[in-house]
């Protein structure tokens, strides 16, 4: 009898975290919350944080030099470990796209690729065991590159050792989604767990 299920190779999955497995750690609803609740001056620390931003996320300044240049450059009332906590608190899962995405990695090889610096990465990672289903993590703090430039999505699919058209990104910003595909990656702009879904199985990825 003839085998008639298609013997193409599986797909590569490649996923953000902040804004599709988790909410964001640290974009702008979240620092503003933090900074409220501190009593930060909201304008100064968003000029602060600017400038020193991409340096935490392409991993050349850690979280106390971040947090030195942004918080603690003048005395405070509170500790450094408490404001770690209240950003490390931002953090929270999207339970539905969790349970998808442990479904697919029966299926399937997945990796992060994200935009994170060191500290907040490993906390997620660990916090919300997101190692139990995705075998690597391609982030901008141990690349050095972040998205969207076209080098992270290219170093992603080379590292994973995988051609670009069996890769599908899965991104919450459209200019990410976009600049994968200008590399030659499948790309999904994620909304929900249903769409997500969905949208997958059109490309053919088995769920």
């Amino acid at each position: 009898m003839t085998n008639t299920r298609s013997t193409a190779p599986a797909f590569t999955l490649f996923w953000d975290i902040g804004g599709v497995l988790l909410t964001n750690g640290w974009d702008r609803d979240q620092r503003a919350g933090v900074v409220e609740r501190f009593g930060l001056d909201a304008s100064d620390f968003s000029e602060r944080h600017k400038l020193v931003a991409p340096e935490l996320e392409l991993g050349r300044v850690t979280l106390d030099e971040y947090l030195d240049q942004t918080v603690f450059f003048e005395a405070r009332e509170f500790s450094k470990d408490d404001f770690r906590a209240a950003m490390y608190a931002q953090s929270r899962p999207y339970p539905p796209t969790l349970d998808l995405a442990r479904q697919l990695s029966n299926h399937h090889r997945m990796y992060a690729l994200n935009n994170e610096g060191f500290d907040l990465n490993a906390h997620r990672i660990d916090t919300f065991k997101l190692d139990e289903f995705l075998q690597g993590f391609f982030t901008s703090c141990y690349l050095g590159v972040m998205k969207p430039n076209p080098v992270i999505y290219r170093l992603g699919v080379q590292l994973a050792h995988v051609p670009a058209d069996r890769a599908v990104m899965i991104d919450d910003r459209i200019q990410n989604v976009e600049a994968a595909r200008r590399t030659g990656m499948r790309a999904v702009q994620y909304v929900s767990a249903p769409q997500l879904q969905a949208d997958l199985a059109a490309l053919g990825v088995e769920v």
